[in-house]
């Protein structure tokens, strides 16, 4: 690593109430570019947010640092699914930066609770594998186990549900309408993939055609079969 860079490492955030608060107005001015009168619940929502990214961030590239100099063998999990719940509470919890981030917050006027409740789910997905994925990979963080999980980034992975009438209602929840502060873009990375197999149309039991492909009804049955031997 050049000395440069060595140096920029170096410049570590703060941990104490004054840091916390500069982080959050800094990111508020120069990352979202509102001030106090055009700031909207979410505005407020990110710069709390990326105040926290930027503190994981710095234990990241730590982390990465080791893993290469020691040359770790790593466990790189897959999972079709991944019910990670809101990362904010979760993140600043693990930093261990809650309750100044709290103080933080409240000497600004604002509020934890009116903060965190801008933030959406993750829609990575809704079923019994998913919340199995996240306690794996917790798990892995917490025994310092050097792991990675990959999965899909699914659009709409979770549902909204009312009631009419009596009966279910489902809409789409599209999660990623709004900006996310826990994601990074890596655009210069880049694969096809590519699928084999071709589509038909089949009657149902029900008579009704549908359309069946041979890589697709592979997948269906794997999803299926790992979420009856995770319930």
């Amino acid at each position: 690593m050049s000395e440069p860079v060595k140096k920029l490492r170096c410049q570590c955030k703060g941990s104490d109430v004054e840091s916390i608060k500069s982080s959050i107005l800094n990111n508020l001015e120069y990352r979202i570019a509102k001030d106090h009168y055009s700031a909207t619940g979410y505005d407020r929502f990110l710069s709390m947010a990326y105040t926290a990214v930027e503190r994981l961030v710095e234990k990241w590239m730590i982390t990465q640092e080791v893993y290469h100099k020691t040359n770790a063998k790593r466990v790189y999990y897959l999972s079709m699914e991944y019910l990670l719940g809101k990362s904010l509470e979760n993140s600043l919890l693990n930093l261990g930066l809650y309750d100044v981030c709290c103080q933080a917050l409240k000497e600004l006027d604002l509020d934890m609770e009116y903060i965190r409740s801008f933030e959406a789910d993750a829609g990575l997905g809704n079923g019994g594998l998913g919340r199995l994925a996240a306690c794996f990979i917790d798990s892995m963080a917490t025994l310092g186990i050097p792991g990675q999980g990959y999965g899909l980034r699914y659009e709409f992975g979770l549902f909204h549900q009312r009631i009419t009438n009596g009966r279910q209602i489902e809409t789409a929840d599209n999660w990623l309408a709004l900006p996310s502060p826990w994601e990074f873009e890596r655009p210069e990375y880049h694969f096809k993939v590519r699928f084999g197999g071709k589509v038909e149309k089949k009657p149902d039991a029900f008579g009704r055609k549908k359309l069946y492909g041979g890589v697709v009804k592979k997948l269906l049955q794997w999803h299926m079969i790992s979420l009856c031997r995770d319930t």
